[in-house]
Formats: structure tokens, sequence, C-alpha cells
């Protein structure tokens, strides 16, 4: 296990894939703390959280057993994107089945504006955007990317997030600042409109 301990992320996935399960426990000791407050943060409810971190894992095996996991250095981002992406699914699927069909009333529910917040376009705009912002993101060096995820998607305090990933809170403002100026440069060459602050 002394081995495995200096081992990167990827060469432990690498022994995971070919059957050593010691190095997928050790995969777990290092990032379940992060993932885990992550999900628990946005969430805020134990039972939901403990939920989404099983199947954020489960989810992790089935892919690098079946060989589609691609080795990029970022195995930690990857795995709070799995969760995040878990998150989004389920409280979409909750937020629809709380909604009515339009068919079914006399009224036009979707794209009326006293009737809900945003209209139906709006909220396709809304969801373009945030999709440019995600690409955005997935742009970023991995320690910029896991600032920005922990503060805009976890809701993070600036405090937590340094005490998250063991660096003090000026490393991790520096980190917010380069990765919105980073954002901003990119979307700039893309052509994108973004207030980022």
């Amino acid at each position: 296990m002394d081995i495995l301990s200096t081992m990167t992320d990827e060469e432990l996935v690498v022994l995971y894939t070919g059957g050593n399960d010691e190095a997928f426990d050790l995969l777990l000791g290092r990032h379940q703390q992060v993932v885990y407050s992550y999900i628990l943060y946005t969430v805020r409810n134990k039972n939901l959280a403990d939920d989404f971190f099983q199947e954020t894992f489960c989810k992790a095996i089935v892919t690098i057993r079946q060989g589609r996991y691609t080795e990029s250095g970022r195995f930690r981002s990857w795995l709070m994107r799995i969760a995040h992406n878990l998150m989004i699914d389920y409280f979409r699927q909750k937020k629809n089945e709380k909604t009515l069909s339009n068919d079914e009333c006399g009224i036009d529910l979707l794209n009326n504006p006293s009737l809900c917040d945003e209209t139906v376009e709006g909220e396709w705009v809304k969801r373009q955007v945030y999709s440019d912002v995600n690409k955005l993101v997935e742009h970023l060096p991995d320690t910029q990317r896991e600032v920005v995820e922990m503060r805009y998607y976890a809701d993070l305090s600036f405090r937590e997030i340094a005490d998250l990933t063991g660096v003090s809170i000026n490393t991790a403002l520096g980190r917010m600042r380069y990765a919105i100026l980073n954002m901003r440069r990119l979307a700039a060459d893309h052509k994108m409109i973004l207030t980022l602050s």
C-alpha cells in the first residue's frame, strides 16, 4: 500500500483497471472528503448527499471497468463533474414532475410572465448561457476549475474552499481571479457575452 500511495491518480486507475482493488480504495480515500463535501453543500440533505456520493463512485467504477475513462490528469474534477451531473439530472427531473402540460389549460402557462418567473424563451437563453459557461470552465486549469466548481456549483465560501483544497484563502481567491480572467479571455475568443464578477 505504501508504493500505491506515491502513485498518481491516473496510475491508480490503470492498476484498478487491471484488477487491483486496493488502487481504487486509495483513490476513494484521496477524494471522498472533497466530493462528499461538494455534494452535501449543494443538496444540503445528508440522506440525499449519501445517495449521490454512492452513485458518483458507482458510476466512476462502472466507467473505469468498461474502459471508458480517458486519462486527462483531472481525476478529481472528473468525479466532481459526475456528481454535478447526477444532481442536475435529479433536480431537473423533480422540477419536471411538478410542471403542468400547456395543452391542459386554456391559457399559455409557459409564456405568461404573470404566471411564471420566466418565459420558455428566457429559460432557453439561460440554459444556453449556463452551457457556454460550463464549456469555458472545462478549459480552465485543474486548480482554477476546482475553485470555480466549489464556489459557484457548491456555493462554498472561500474559507471552505481553502480548507477543502488545503491552500490559503489568498491562494483560493487568486485562483478564482485567474479563472475569471481566463474565462473572459476564452469568451472573447469565442465571441460570447458573459457577465463574470
